[in-house]
């Protein structure tokens, strides 16, 4: 067992209210001392693409499911070259930023800063500081803008902000401890994610077996017509989606107005799938809009007991169904069901059992239109055997649940851990020399916040690129 981790005996004032205080050895300096600005511009546009992400840091765009602004020529984007910080200084408020691993090219509207003093700071090292909550608060503070969306972090306030510094040894401490530490938790998280992915399967065995043979295992069956169904119960109906429910995708992502009426309706987007913490119900939204706002986007305001499900991106693989607690709006990512025929509950198992990724569009972007939805068709037993099944595999399931609910909070603590060790250690908090380190078996080297948030980057968009300036 590692030992416990100890303060240092002695403290001094960073200057930073977010950071507190710092190990009264280490140095604080303005980031100008290590960093100048670079503005050296590719002339051929053949270098390798690179990518600046709050989630991933500096990454090859290759790597990445990007599809959005891809530019015919990169002629004239800005050249990093390995252990150049890069910043994208529309996204510095939420830490987009990282040190780049290798030569490539950046956007043009992004700041490349190059160390200047060999030996003073680990590239590791920095690429974690500069990316956790204090600094991303000293960038809001420095940043130029009308609004969050649109600050701007500008080099010459940038390179004012004060870096804190240890020995280059203790950095090498530090970022080999945190290293160690992460690659455990990450082991964790995979370990959880697959007894999730084992879980969901054997649910949605389950759910299968109801929603297209039912209960009786001695009812005469027939075929349905449709390859995944296979046989039927024969006094079962074979329908298309639309003829039991009613489809339409989201609107555009409203922008917010001054002086508007009080919020009336929740705006939904497919993180807030994630953000509810439920498998059933969603039950936060980011965003809220008025009725005329709603009127203005021609945003549909689907009623309670609506389900809604993502129709764009990695998230459509996810299978994912949450059902509406009020009347919502849900944005262009998204699809919403109106139930017209049929028990609800028993609607909402059919389409949770849909692999609506297998049915979409192929392109390197999965899509899924209102069109296709409607067409799919589905087993359709009698409403009064309806609340039965629905009844049956929830018994069946509910141990599942349980499980699962226990998995994903353990995942959450897991991550809120790491981002409290992140904080503490490289900020000092907590003295890591000395200290044994885990010794696992190499693997791949991953981004510096762990490879389980690709997941969550899918499902949230943040994976994207952050837009560039016009």
């Amino acid at each position: 067992m590692s030992a416990r981790l100890m303060p240092y005996s002695e403290y001094k004032d960073s200057s930073l209210p977010s950071l507190g205080r710092i190990p009264v050895h280490w140095a604080k300096r303005r980031a100008k001392y290590f960093f100048r600005e670079a503005d050296e511009r590719s002339r051929t546009g053949q270098e390798e693409l690179l990518s600046v992400s709050h989630l991933t840091g500096v990454s090859p765009r290759s790597q990445k499911s990007v599809t959005m602004f891809m530019a015919e020529s990169y002629v004239g984007h800005k050249v990093c070259q390995a252990g150049d910080l890069v910043i994208n200084t529309m996204w510095a408020w939420m830490a987009a930023l990282g040190v780049a691993r290798q030569t490539g090219i950046v956007s043009p509207s992004y700041a490349v800063y190059r160390p200047i003093r060999s030996g003073a700071l680990s590239p590791d090292f920095i690429d974690r500081l500069l990316r956790i909550h204090p600094y991303a608060a000293e960038y809001v503070c420095r940043s130029t803008g009308i609004r969050s969306s649109r600050l701007r972090l500008y080099p010459e306030k940038f390179l004012e902000i004060p870096i804190v510094c240890p020995p280059y040894e203790e950095q090498n401490q530090i970022v080999a401890y945190l290293k160690a530490k992460d690659q455990l938790i990450r082991r964790f998280i995979r370990a959880k994610r697959r007894l999730i992915e084992l879980l969901n399967k054997q649910k949605r065995t389950i759910i299968q077996r109801a929603v297209t043979r039912g209960l009786d295992p001695s009812v005469r069956l027939k075929p349905s017509g449709v390859s995944w169904l296979g046989d039927i119960p024969e006094h079962w109906e074979v329908v298309p989606l639309k003829r039991i429910a009613w489809f339409k995708g989201g609107a555009g992502f409203p922008v917010h107005e001054q002086g508007s009426a009080d919020p009336e309706f929740p705006f939904l987007k497919v993180s807030d799938m994630t953000r509810s913490g439920n498998e059933r119900w969603m039950d936060a939204a980011g965003n809220t809009v008025s009725r005329h706002t709603a009127q203005r986007l021609g945003a549909y305001v689907f009623p309670t007991n609506s389900i809604v499900f993502p129709k764009v991106g990695g998230a459509l693989l996810t299978n994912k169904r949450r059902l509406l607690r009020r009347p919502s709006c849900i944005d262009n990512n998204m699809m919403g069901c109106v139930v017209r025929r049929g028990v609800l509950e028993y609607i909402f198992l059919l389409l949770q059992q849909l692999d609506l990724g297998r049915l979409s569009k192929p392109g390197p972007v999965p899509a899924l239109g209102e069109g296709e939805v409607r067409e799919i068709k589905v087993a359709f037993p009698p409403e009064d055997e309806q609340p039965a099944l629905v009844e049956s595999v929830r018994k069946e399931t509910t141990s599942f649940d349980t499980a699962i609910e226990r998995a994903d909070c353990e995942i959450t603590l897991l991550r809120e851990y790491r981002t409290r060790l992140l904080f503490e250690v490289i900020t000092g908090k907590l003295d890591v020399r000395g200290v044994e380190r885990p010794q696992l078996e190499e693997e791949e080297e991953p981004s510096p916040v762990g490879d389980e948030t690709a997941e969550e980057a899918t499902e949230e968009g943040d994976d994207l690129e952050p837009a560039e300036d016009a």
